[in-house]
C-alpha cells in the first residue's frame, strides 16, 4: 500500500519536478521566473522536420550564390544578422542601410534590429504574425529562426516545395522557486504551402511560358544563354507544381516545352486547379493538326478567364516556347506577387 501511495504521490508531483529532458547546460542558466524553449530531440529526428531545413537551407544557398555565401547550419550562420541581411536584400531588391561586418554582440543585435523591421514592414500588411524577435534570432532559437524563412519563402514565392504540416514538440523549461521545469507544447512551422489561387499562379506563370509576345534583350537573356543550369530550378519547380495535379490522372510531365504546347495538358490543368471535369468533347484530348492545338490553347485560355484571370494578351496561335520560356523565368516572381495580393 505504502509503494502505491509513493507512485500516487510522485504522479501528483511530476509535473514539478525538473523533466528528465536532455537539457544544455546554459539553457539551466536561468533568472526566477524566466523560461526557455528548445526542441524536443524526438522532433528533430523526423524527417519531415530535416526535409524543411535542408529545403530552406538549399533555397538560401541558391539566392546567395553570387555573394559566395554557403549556409551549413542556420542556427550558426543566421544569427548575427549577416547572412539575414544578405538574403533579404536579394530577395527584396533593395539595399539596407546596416554596417556589412559586426563582431560586437551590440553592433550585431543592431544589424537584427533593422534586418527584422525591413522584413516586418514587408510581412505585416499581408496579415503575417510575427513569431521571431532579435532576442530569439541572436539567441539561436531553431524555431524563431524556422518561422522566419518559412514567411519569407512564402511571401517571395520561393521557387521551393516546402513540407506540408510540419510540427514539432517544444520543450518549455521555467525557472520556479529553484527549480526548472518542463513542458511540451506542439509547434506547427508549416500548414499548407499551396498558393490560395493556384488557377491565378500556374495560368498566368504558364501563358508566360508558351504564348508570350518577343521581350527586348536584358542581362537576364544573357544569363539565359550562358548559365542555364541556374535557371534549371525555376523548370523543375513547375514541373513538380504540375506533376503533383497531373499525377491524380496518371499522367506526369517531363518536358513542359513540348508537352504543353498543343494545350491538352493546360486544359486538363486547369479543370484540377478549379475542381471540375473538363468533357472531352470540348477539347482535343490527341491533336492532330495545328488547328485543333490551337483550338484546344485557346479553349484553356478561356477556362483561365473562368477562373478569374484578365483575357490573355497573348494570341493562340502564336505560340513561341524559347521565348516564352525566357519570359517566364522573368516575369513569374512578378506574377507570384501579383497572385498573392489576392489572397
Amino acid at each position: 500500500v505504502s509503494d502505491l501511495q509513493e507512485e500516487g504521490k510522485n504522479a501528483i508531483n511530476a509535473p514539478m519536478n525538473p523533466s528528465t529532458v536532455d537539457i544544455h547546460p546554459e539553457d539551466t542558466l536561468l533568472e526566477e521566473n524566466e523560461e526557455r524553449t528548445m526542441i524536443d530531440p524526438n522532433s528533430k529526428e523526423d524527417p519531415k522536420f530535416k526535409e524543411l531545413i535542408k529545403v530552406l537551407i538549399d533555397w538560401i544557398n541558391d539566392v546567395l550564390v553570387e555573394e559566395r555565401i554557403i549556409v551549413k547550419q542556420l542556427e550558426e550562420d543566421l544569427y548575427d544578422g549577416q547572412v539575414l541581411q544578405k538574403l533579404l536584400e536579394k530577395l527584396a531588391d533593395r539595399k539596407l542601410n546596416v554596417a556589412e561586418v559586426t563582431q560586437s554582440e551590440i553592433g550585431q543585435k543592431q544589424k537584427l534590429q533593422t534586418v527584422l523591421e525591413a522584413v516586418h514592414d514587408l510581412l505585416r500588411p499581408h496579415g503575417w504574425t510575427i513569431k521571431w524577435n532579435v532576442d530569439s534570432i541572436h539567441g539561436k532559437n531553431l524555431i524563431s529562426i524556422l518561422h522566419l524563412l518559412v514567411a519569407l519563402a512564402m511571401h517571395f514565392r520561393a521557387p521551393i516545395r516546402l513540407p506540408e504540416h510540419v510540427s514539432v514538440q517544444v520543450v518549455v523549461v521555467r525557472k520556479r522557486e529553484g527549480l526548472l521545469q518542463t513542458t511540451h507544447v506542439s509547434e506547427e512551422l508549416t500548414t499548407t504551402t499551396e498558393p490560395a489561387s493556384h488557377t491565378c499562379a500556374v495560368g498566368d506563370v504558364l501563358i508566360l511560358f508558351f504564348f508570350s509576345p518577343k521581350p527586348e534583350r536584358d542581362a537576364f537573356d544573357t544569363l539565359f544563354d550562358h548559365a542555364p543550369d541556374k535557371l534549371s530550378v525555376v523548370k523543375k519547380s513547375l514541373i513538380t507544381f504540375v506533376n503533383k495535379h497531373l499525377n491524380k490522372l496518371n499522367l506526369e510531365v517531363t518536358e513542359l516545352e513540348t508537352q504543353f504546347a498543343d494545350g491538352v495538358y493546360l486544359v486538363l490543368l486547369m479543370g484540377l486547379l478549379e475542381d471540375y471535369f473538363v468533357p472531352l468533347h470540348n477539347f482535343y484530348l490527341t491533336p492532330e493538326s495545328f488547328d485543333q492545338k490551337v483550338h484546344n490553347v485557346s479553349f484553356a485560355f478561356e477556362l483561365m478567364q473562368d477562373g478569374g484571370l484578365k483575357k490573355p494578351k497573348a494570341r493562340p496561335e502564336g505560340m513561341d516556347v524559347p521565348r516564352g520560356f525566357k519570359l517566364c523565368l522573368k516575369s513569374s516572381e512578378q506574377m507570384y506577387f501579383k497572385c498573392n495580393s489576392i489572397q
